[in-house]
């Protein structure tokens, strides 16, 4: 199986109703990230991964979404107790240190596929057991300068992931199975900028306890709740720094308390 393709072990059929918008139309997901990325970004970025072919730079990586629910459900209806798990990178890594993100990482030369790819990061990261966990489809791949990552997300589903937790303090500082509600929650959601962009390159962002999920991550995550028909809306005016959001971290409980 070549690393592009987009079968392998992926059991599209085993998705619970709740998920299957995401599962039916994979595609839909960066054509939502790319809508919402501002025109300049987006321009950045086609040029960044042009820069990147001609060089050979760009790297192969996949990152696991993994939501974790219930078996069954309706379409566009969000369950209650719906979670995703997502992590910290630990400050100290060489790209994206502190940021909140799906495991996931580089292929290696022994990987058949980004779904090998990340199941195998995951479970290196958060000590997941892969066995309990069903691949359902592989989202359009996308570019993420400065690291030069194509990057494929494999969207997979548990009823029961089962524990996770940090396996190796120097690359993950946090693991957390995270309510989906406190993603569609509009009072957790924000725009976010970095210091050295203009608040014109503003994306959306999601304040929680202990993260601030923003970047690639965060755009993802805010197209996924557009095509699934989860999103509500949201305060898009609510545009912060991003240094000025993560010190927002000490001030307010989102994860706890606001998020319902």
């Amino acid at each position: 199986m070549s690393w592009d393709s987009r079968d392998g072990d992926l059991t599209p059929d085993a998705a619970p109703p709740w998920l299957t918008p995401l599962v039916s139309q994979p595609d839909a997901v960066k054509n939502a990230y790319r809508r919402r990325v501002p025109a300049e970004v987006l321009a950045a970025l086609t040029a960044a991964n042009a820069t990147a072919a001609v060089t050979g730079s760009r790297r192969d990586a996949a990152v696991l979404v993994l939501f974790s629910g219930p078996d069954d459900g309706t379409p566009g209806v969000l369950p209650a107790d719906a979670d995703l798990l997502v992590t910290v990178r630990a400050s100290t890594l060489r790209h994206h240190a502190g940021q909140a993100a799906f495991p996931g990482g580089a292929a290696d030369p022994g990987d058949q596929g980004p779904v090998h790819t990340a199941l195998r990061e995951a479970t290196e990261e958060t000590g997941l057991d892969a066995g309990r966990l069903r691949p359902l489809a592989t989202l359009e791949k996308m570019f993420i300068p400065p690291s030069g990552f194509h990057v494929v997300p494999v969207l997979a589903h548990s009823n029961d992931p089962g524990p996770v937790a940090v396996v190796d303090e120097s690359e993950t500082a946090l693991v957390a199975r995270v309510p989906v509600r406190a993603f569609v929650n509009p009072a957790n959601r924000i725009m976010v900028y970095r210091k050295e962009n203009t608040r014109r390159t503003a994306g959306p962002a999601f304040l929680l306890n202990q993260m601030v999920v923003w970047g690639f991550t965060g755009q993802v995550i805010a197209a996924m709740l557009d095509v699934a028909g989860w999103a509500v809306p949201w305060d898009t005016d609510a545009v912060y720094e991003l240094g000025d959001a993560m010190a927002r971290l000490d001030a307010e409980d989102s994860y706890g308390e606001v998020q319902r």
